[in-house]
Formats: structure tokens, C-alpha cells, sequence
């Protein structure tokens, strides 16, 4: 049987990006570059169907040699996904198939590992119990690794957590430190981690004599986006995996002007968690270290306009943020 595969127009992507109330901010420098390249915008098409031809790899004896025995032995990988954050993991055309960068990853480590993949949706407040309890094996649900997690889980890193500003295509901004934000309106969820750090930005610059921002609340993300493309705001902060989506499917209307760690002013990563101790999370390491050296790690990222956060190389438990 032949996969139909029906790519989505430009405008009905936008328009899923805003209905599943997606974060603002990201980076598309790539794409940008090769759209100045052919003299125009050069947008990322998305296959939004049911029928996902998924980045497959091989399975890897090294890997697979690190599984610990009677943890898997069914020939299942079950992983934790979410369903509701493009390009993360979100619902296909058909309401109900969930795609996306996390379960294409969570394809690329069941393969190597010589198993069947099992996705099973989650929310995030149920994540840790499904972990710890073995419910699932994994979660892959863009899930930071910190000191304190590091407590009960044990981590496979596979992306960086970066934050971006997003701004209106065209835009003379450039966010590269504190000062870049002095006088300007910018719209963060409340309660985030980017909130924080646009807070501390704007003390540090107020300290120092700068301009305050203006930090603007929205309830949800179409608001958000609505005031931007007015000029309402001068930029959004927010994740850069959901910005950088925006951006590389819409150049003409959004670009990300600068990128910030999420855990800044340390680094954090985002990983697979693993319950404490059983062993899984070097193995799921290794897989992902083979998805890396064989190609099929980049062009999973690659696919969903993540290229700016991917990684050189897995590492098991890396160093978290710190314990607040």
C-alpha cells in the first residue's frame, strides 16, 4: 500500500501553529540564509498527514548490548509523548496520529535499539509518574534536565534547550545580550523560565540606567501573534523549538532575532528520562550517538525546523540546571 502524503499549504500550517497554542520565538538562520540565497523566502513545507514516512536508522549492536535485561524484553519501546506543541509532538490532519520532532526521535531510538516503537500520549503533569512507576520505558517530552530531576531520572540527552525572540520579518533587531531588550515591548508567558530571564535582564539593565521593558501578558498564542503582526510588539520570548517553526514555515511574516539557553545564565539540555537506576538510559544514549553518526539525527530536525538545536553528541545525565 502507498503513504499518501498531502503537504500542508503555508497558511493552514499557521494556522494549526496558532490553534495548538503554540510558544512564540525561535531560529530559522539556515533557511533565511538560503531564501536571501535564491532572492526570495524559502519556507519549510510540513507533512501534517497521517501517513508520516518517518527517518528510520539501523539497529545498532552496541546499543542494543547496553539494554539491561528484563527491562524491554517484550520488543516494545513505549515512550511518552505529548500531543498538543508543534513541531514538538502534535495531532496529524486526521485528530488523532501524533507526529513531530519527539516521535520521529523517539522512531530513531527504538530503531537502533532493535525494537517496536509504542507511542502513548501524556500530559505533561503525568510524565514523572509514568516514568518512575514503568508504565512507559522513556518520556521524550521536551523535558530540560535539571539537578533536582537528576534526583529521580536519569537522562539521555538530544536537543538544546534554547529560548528565542521572535520579531515581525524585516525587523533591524538583533538580541544578543541584557541591553538589546532596553526600552522595547515584549510579550512572555507568565510564570516561565523565559519570563524570568526577561526579568532579570530588565533589573540588571535598570540598574544600570537603561531603559525598562515593557513586558506584555497574553492569554493565548493567536493574541500573542495577532499583536506583533500589528506592531502592537516589538518582539515575543519564548521557546525557539515552536519559534523556529514559525519562522522557517512563515519567513515572510516572522524571523527569530536572537537566542538565549533556557537555562541561562547556565546551559540546559533537553533529554529522554529514564526511571532512576534501571540502566535504560545509557543504552538509549548510544542509540542516539548511532542516529547522530549515521545522518538520521539531522534529518529528523531537519524536517521540523530544528536544525539550530541539535546536538554533537548524546551524553548520559548531563550537567542540569541547578537546584533553585
Amino acid at each position: 500500500m502507498t503513504a499518501r502524503t498531502r503537504r500542508a499549504p503555508l497558511v493552514a500550517v499557521l494556522a494549526a501553529v496558532s490553534a495548538l497554542a503554540l510558544g512564540a520565538c525561535s531560529s530559522s538562520g539556515e533557511i533565511e540564509s538560503a531564501a536571501a540565497a535564491d532572492g526570495g523566502s524559502t519556507a519549510l513545507t510540513v507533512d501534517t498527514s497521517p501517513d508520516q514516512n518517518r527517518v528510520h536508522t539501523e539497529p545498532n549492536d552496541a546499543a542494543i548490548a547496553l539494554l539491561p535485561p528484563g527491562l524491554v524484553d517484550d520488543g516494545v519501546l513505549t515512550v511518552a509523548v505529548g500531543a498538543f506543541t508543534a513541531p514538538l509532538s502534535f495531532l496529524a490532519d486526521d485528530n488523532q496520529t501524533v507526529i513531530g520532532n519527539e516521535p520521529d526521535i523517539a522512531q530513531l531510538v527504538a530503531d537502533a535499539l532493535g525494537l517496536e516503537l509504542n507511542l502513548v500520549t501524556t500530559d505533561w503533569s503525568n510524565w514523572p509518574l509514568a516514568t518512575q512507576s514503568g508504565s512507559v520505558d522513556v518520556t521524550i517530552a521536551n523535558v530540560t534536565v535539571t539537578e533536582e530531576r537528576k534526583q529521580l531520572f536519569d537522562f539521555a540527552s538530544y536537543r538544546v534547550d534554547n529560548l528565542g525572540f521572535l520579531a515581525q520579518a524585516g525587523s533591524d533587531l538583533t538580541i544578543d545580550k541584557p541591553a538589546d531588550v532596553a526600552g522595547l515591548t515584549i510579550a512572555v508567558g507568565s510564570g516561565t523560565n523565559q519570563e524570568k530571564i526577561l526579568l532579570a535582564w530588565d533589573a540588571q539593565n535598570r540598574a544600570a540606567g537603561l531603559a525598562p521593558v515593557d513586558v506584555q501578558y497574553f492569554q493565548n498564542d493567536g493574541d500573542t501573534t495577532l499583536a506583533l503582526q500589528s506592531g502592537r510588539l516589538d518582539l515575543t520570548f519564548g521557546p525557539n523549538a515552536t519559534a523556529a517553526y514559525k519562522a522557517a514555515t512563515a519567513p515572510d511574516d516572522v524571523t527569530v532575532v536572537g537566542t538565549v539557553n533556557g537555562g541561562w545564565p547556565e546551559t540546559a539540555q533537553i533529554a529522554v528520562a529514564t526511571a532512576k537506576g534501571n540502566g535504560l538510559a545509557p543504552a538509549v544514549t548510544a542509540a542516539l550517538n548511532a542516529a547522530i553518526d549515521d545522518g538520521s539525527y539531522p534529518k529528523v530536525l531537519e524536517r521540523w525546523g530544528l536544525t539550530s538545536e541539535s546536538i554533537e553528541h548524546s551524553e548520559t545525565n548531563p550537567p542540569g540546571l541547578p537546584t533553585s
